[in-house]
């Protein structure tokens, strides 16, 4: 499948949400463990990948889902951007298998590769 093929428009997500795991993330600088989270995941279902909003991320939203969308594991990919609407209030309104909230994990993994990069430099 063409990675650009799988990333749906906003108003598609809830239709490619039925059935699936919806994994929520901020996937910024795309990691070895957010590949293997989601490959872990998707043994137990299909994937739909929704790219949450970030204040502190370094690469635009579209480029993260882009990252997102050319791993084999995930099936579509949405970026969040709902309207009026928490993400929560937002998620709770899809019919999906799951929802599996990443975006903690994701700071983490990033703030330890930032201390990773900064004792490199001054070693």
């Amino acid at each position: 499948m063409d990675t650009r093929s799988k990333i749906l428009p906003l108003e598609q997500a809830a239709a490619a949400a039925r059935g699936r795991t919806v994994v929520t993330g901020t996937f910024d600088v795309l990691l070895a463990g957010h590949a293997r989270e989601l490959a872990r995941l998707r043994n137990h279902a299909a994937l739909l990948a929704i790219v949450a909003p970030s204040r502190d991320a370094v690469l635009p939203a579209h480029a993260r889902a882009e990252m997102v969308a050319a791993l084999g594991m995930v099936d579509y990919v949405v970026v969040a951007q709902p309207d009026g609407n928490t993400l929560e209030e937002w998620l709770a309104g899809l019919d999906c298998a799951a929802v599996v909230r990443l975006e903690g994990n994701h700071r983490r993994q990033f703030r330890q590769l930032e201390e990773h990069v900064r004792r490199r430099q001054t070693g």
